[in-house]
């Protein structure tokens, strides 16, 4: 899916972006297991250029 997203949109989108759009339309993650150590941990925040091609990844695989 990485190869796909490179060629198809010349971006590389990592898997925190892709767990926050998921999350966004209610689609059921698992735990992470890789939690930060504190609460107020600051996560960086998928841009709309990047959410709008994981949108579109989404719909072509019929998951939203």
């Amino acid at each position: 899916m990485m190869r796909l997203r490179l060629e198809k949109h010349g971006l590389k989108v990592s898997n925190l972006y892709i767990a926050q759009v998921k999350q966004k339309y209610g689609i059921i993650e698992r735990e992470n297991y890789n939690k930060p150590k504190s609460k107020n941990a600051r996560q960086p925040k998928c841009p709309p250029e990047k959410e709008a091609a994981i949108v579109e990844a989404l719909k072509h695989f019929g998951m939203i």
